[in-house]
């Protein structure tokens, strides 16, 4: 059976929670992360040199980085709805996955660890204000995309760029800090709350 190694509060890990659900894909999970399981012991690097956490095991297939986990299951079990198939719209998928682990994380991390996570080292009131407008900017970019198709953030149907973007929605809602007004992505992430599987990974109660 298909092994996941991450904790479940982990934002990455409940990426490929969501969608291993969405596909009923069955899954053994295993605790690992801060607080838990660590992940600097010589096992779990030899799986993950990084330490980070998701890790899968598929058989004697061993792969991290989140994304790349999630584009690995939906194209194992032949998901063309959740990554196309043809270049064009598989590229526009893809396209906003690689948005949202570059651009957007790199905007909210200060943010989120100043406000959510209280952590001492990201205390300088200069830099988390540049955080939360950078990720208040980035937010409106999403909600432009979203205005666009009128449906979800590659276009008309629902896709893997939907779960990685919706996680990063739900953490920004759940941030205690001043967001404008997004109805396009509100709209949106409405939509998203109607699948079971976003509200038992993602719109959880966990940031």
């Amino acid at each position: 059976m298909l092994k996941l190694l991450g904790k479940s509060s982990s934002i990455d890990v409940r990426k490929v929670l969501w969608l291993c659900a969405e596909m009923q894909l069955a899954v053994e999970h295993e605790e690992w992360g801060a607080g838990v399981r660590s992940t600097q012991t010589a096992d779990f690097l030899a799986l993950n040199p990084n330490a980070m956490v998701p890790v899968i095991q598929d058989g004697a297939f061993v792969l991290w980085e989140s994304n790349t986990i999630c584009r690995y299951l939906a194209g194992r079990e032949g998901r063309v709805d959740l990554l196309p198939a043809t270049p064009a719209a598989r590229a526009r998928v893809e396209q906003w996955m690689d948005w949202q682990a570059t651009e957007l994380n790199s905007a909210w991390r200060y943010a989120f660890m100043s406000l959510v996570r209280k952590s001492p080292a990201h205390a300088d009131a200069t830099l988390l204000m540049a955080s939360a407008s950078e990720w208040n900017r980035h937010m409106v970019i999403l909600d432009a995309q979203l205005a666009k198709t009128n449906a979800y953030a590659a276009g008309d149907t629902f896709t893997l760029a939907d779960i990685v973007l919706g996680l990063s929605a739900n953490r920004w809602f759940m941030t205690p800090m001043e967001r404008p007004a997004l109805p396009a992505l509100a709209a949106w992430f409405e939509r998203l709350s109607q699948r079971p599987a976003f509200l038992l990974h993602g719109k959880n109660g966990t940031p």
